[in-house]
């Protein structure tokens, strides 16, 4: 609420935290090893932070990849105050697909009971396995989709998830990433409906303004569009990059 600007610092693990003029204003070590989502929440008055970590480093030595070999994947998901106390940390579900598979976490979306909702904290593991995890607010596990209970099929990099509350009690937006479309869902995870294959090139993540959501596209630009999911236009693209 302040107006401030929060940032992870990629190479060192720092978050930073600038004022609305860019002026550093304080920092702190987060103890995770890839701030790769961090997701705002109030509760009480208090605002927290939440960091989807997903446990590897690209190395810019390697052009920007994760480094060779079979090094350690360290994925969690962390909810810290504003200075960096860590308040909670989620287990990683114990589920079947995590026997064999890596445990990712890229961003977290929370049903905020401010806004009327029950608490519940969503993990999308977008560089892992490719499923979502629902966590109640007391942070034990409740359940999982993957997109096979759905119409549309099964997520490929669902990099990013957001609580859309422009219709009301709100839905889960996931961008599907690599299935270049954006899936919904309610919050008791049932499947809704699906979009964007034919305007959406590679979904990322999600925020609305007024009656417009904006998706962040890896392939360089903005998508604005209207509340029934409809492009209104694109913003900053350059594809070519």
């Amino acid at each position: 609420e302040a107006g401030d600007v929060i940032s992870f610092h990629q190479q060192d693990g720092t978050v930073l935290v600038f004022d609305g003029d860019g002026n550093l204003k304080r920092s702190w070590d987060s103890g995770v090893t890839e701030g790769h989502g961090m997701t705002l929440v109030k509760e009480g008055g208090t605002e927290y932070l939440w960091i989807a970590d997903n446990g590897r480093k690209r190395m810019p030595t390697q052009a920007y990849e994760y480094p060779d070999g079979d090094a350690q994947v360290t994925g969690r998901v962390v909810k810290l105050t504003l200075d960096g106390q860590k308040i909670m940390e989620l287990e990683r579900p114990d589920i079947g697909v995590y026997r064999q598979g890596n445990y990712m976490p890229t961003w977290v979306a929370v049903h905020e009971e401010r806004h009327g909702g029950n608490g519940d904290v969503w993990v999308a593991d977008g560089y892992g396995e490719s499923y979502i995890h629902r966590f109640n607010k007391s942070g034990e596990y409740l359940s999982s989709i993957n997109g096979d209970e759905g119409q549309a099929g099964r997520f490929a990099c669902p990099h990013g998830i957001f609580i859309d509350r422009r219709r009301g009690d709100g839905e889960l937006y996931v961008a599907d990433r690599a299935n270049h479309r954006v899936q919904v869902y309610d919050l008791e995870g049932m499947f809704k409906r699906a979009f964007g294959s034919d305007i959406l090139s590679s979904p990322s993540g999600f925020v609305t303004h007024g009656d417009l959501l904006i998706v962040a596209e890896l392939r360089a630009r903005l998508a604005v569009l209207d509340k029934e999911d409809k492009l209104l236009c694109y913003l900053g693209e350059n594809e070519e990059v």
